[in-house]
């Protein structure tokens, strides 16, 4: 067995594709339209994915933001100046608990938590 995706419900569909792919810089793998649903399957090929899903209705739930999700970056540095560019606030960090590791987290527009993280050396 192996982990191939997580979903997540979101209430504007193009404003999340904006941030996961836009911002974010995740590839769109897939993207698919029905009646009354829009799905899209970001991350990186043979890679574990995000699957976004807006269904007819969702736009007033209130979805569990206890949920996060984890992107693995090449530099916090980095990472830190494209959100600013984007005027994107850090929820929390940049923390480190050791030296091969830092990370800082975010708010997707659900308010779902999105930590980006930098593995060193």
């Amino acid at each position: 067995m192996h982990f191939c995706w997580v979903t997540l419900p979101v209430k504007d569909f193009k404003k999340s594709v904006d941030f996961y792919h836009g911002v974010l810089g995740l590839p769109i793998q897939s993207k698919h339209t029905g009646e009354g649903m829009e799905m899209a399957m970001l991350g990186e090929e043979d890679q574990p994915k995000i699957e976004l899903i807006s269904l007819a209705g969702n736009e007033s739930k209130a979805f569990d933001s206890a949920i996060t999700v984890g992107i693995a970056v090449d530099s916090i540095d980095s990472a830190m100046s494209l959100l600013k560019k984007h005027n994107i606030s850090i929820a929390r960090g940049p923390l480190s608990p050791n030296p091969s590791i830092q990370f800082l987290f975010i708010t997707d527009p659900d308010g779902y938590e999105v930590q980006l993280v930098e593995m060193r050396g």
